[in-house]
C-alpha cells in the first residue's frame, strides 16, 4: 500500500457513469477489482473509493468519479487496497455478469480475458460504450444458460442485492464455473481497512468479513 498525489486530467461519461482519467505514479494504480481511496485537498473529510477500469496515459481511468471532481483537481491517494479479481490463466470461456447496475469494475477483465484468447460473454441490461467487437453481450435473463458453458465467471453486485444473485444462481451452485467464480461486492468502504469500522461488513459462510480488506472481491463459494 502506498500514498501519493494524483491529478484529475479529464472527466468522461461512459456506460452512463462519470469516469475520471487520473494521472498518478504507477505504484498507485490498482489491479482489476482493487480500489484507491482518494480525497481532494478542499474536499469532504471522508475519502472516495475509485476502481481501475482501463489504462490511460500517465495513469488510469477510474470509476466512479465523485460529482465534485473537476479537471485539474489535485488528489491525495492511498492504495492499492483490497483483494482484486484473480482471472485464471487457463480460463477460455469467461462470463462477466453485471448484477449491480454498472459494468465499470468488470471492464478490465474484458481486455485481460481477450489477451489470453478466451471467449468472453458480458451479461447486462444496461447500454455499454466502446466494447471490443470480439465481446458477446447478452441480457441478464440469459445468465442461467451460460453457467454450464463457462469455465470461469465474475460478477459485480450491490451488497443489498446478494439475495437476488443467490436466487438467480442457486440451482446451479454445484457447477464447476460457480465453484471458482468471483464476485465484487459494492458497499461503502470509507476507512480502507484502517479502522475496522464495520460499515462494509459482508456475511460469508465463515462469518463476517470486511469488504475493504478481505474483499471487495470474494470467492462466490464463500458468500
Amino acid at each position: 500500500m502506498h500514498t501519493g498525489k494524483g491529478l484529475v486530467k479529464e472527466l468522461i461519461l461512459r456506460d452512463g457513469h462519470r469516469h475520471a482519467r487520473i494521472a498518478c505514479p504507477l505504484n498507485l494504480i490498482p489491479s482489476p477489482g482493487q480500489y484507491l481511496l482518494t480525497g481532494a485537498a478542499s474536499d469532504s473529510p471522508l475519502p472516495d473509493p475509485v476502481y481501475y477500469t482501463e489504462s490511460a496515459p500517465e495513469g488510469f481511468l477510474a470509476s466512479p468519479a465523485p460529482d465534485l471532481w473537476i479537471p485539474g483537481m489535485d488528489l491525495h491517494l492511498r492504495g492499492p487496497l483490497g483483494r482484486g479479481f484473480d482471472l485464471p490463466a487457463s480460463a477460455r470461456k469467461i462470463a462477466l455478469i453485471d448484477f449491480g447496475g454498472s459494468i465499470s469494475r468488470l471492464r478490465p477483465l474484458i481486455k485481460q480475458a481477450l489477451n489470453q484468447r478466451a471467449a468472453v460473454v458480458l451479461f447486462t441490461d444496461l447500454p455499454a460504450d466502446s466494447l471490443p467487437d470480439e465481446l458477446e453481450v447478452q441480457p441478464l435473463s440469459a445468465v442461467s444458460e451460460i453457467a454450464q458453458w463457462a469455465d470461469w465467471m465474475a460478477f459485480e453486485a450491490l451488497r443489498e442485492n446478494l439475495h437476488e444473485v443467490r436466487e438467480r444462481l442457486g440451482a446451479q451452485h454445484q457447477l464447476p464455473a460457480l465453484q471458482d467464480a468471483e464476485i465484487l461486492i459494492r458497499t461503502p468502504i470509507p476507512c480502507g481497512g484502517a479502522a475496522d469500522c464495520g460499515v462494509c461488513a459482508v456475511t460469508t459462510k465463515s462469518g463476517w468479513r470486511l469488504a475493504c480488506r478481505d474483499g471487495p472481491v470474494f470467492r462466490w463459494s464463500e458468500v
